[in-house]
């Protein structure tokens, strides 16, 4: 896994809208990157981690970050989970994992006994340089926003 103070991996995927966006082309805007990986979209835990971002969406704004989301699933799945959370950001579609693969985040889970390959809930803060500033391995999915904020208190 990446880690604060590596290069972050460029990459180019599809929006929800099946835009291709690319992290140097979010960069270009000068603005930080909120890059964050989520298992599925309509589960549990990742509307819940969603819906804090979405709540402090215009404050992140204010302080100069940009939100994307990443999973493996398709755009339609993305269209639907944003319409129904009203969610303000871009979803990015992994479906062959390369994204997830390139930041270290594809990798093996448990669950109920259960081995298996899936997307690993983590965070990427990246710099208006590319640089990796800060990762959240273990993401408060109730209160992301907040933990994202007392990350850059000091900054």
């Amino acid at each position: 896994m990446l880690k604060a103070g590596d290069k972050a991996p460029d990459f180019t995927a599809s929006d929800q809208n099946g835009e291709p966006v690319t992290l140097h082309g979010v960069l270009g805007c000068g603005k930080k990157v909120i890059l964050y990986f989520y298992p599925k979209d309509n589960t549990p835990g990742c509307t819940a981690e969603a819906c804090s971002l979405r709540d402090g969406y215009h404050e992140l704004l204010e302080r100069g970050f940009v939100v994307l989301g990443v999973s493996g699933d398709s755009a339609a799945s993305h269209r639907r989970f944003i319409e129904k959370q009203e969610l303000p950001f871009t979803l990015l579609v992994d479906a062959d994992h390369a994204v997830a693969e390139a930041y270290g985040t594809w990798g093996e889970k448990r669950f109920m006994g259960r081995t298996y390959m899936g997307m690993l809930r983590t965070t990427f803060i990246i710099g208006t340089d590319g640089v990796i500033e800060k990762v959240f391995e273990k993401v408060n999915t109730k209160d992301h926003f907040g933990q994202i904020l007392e990350a850059y208190e000091d900054r």
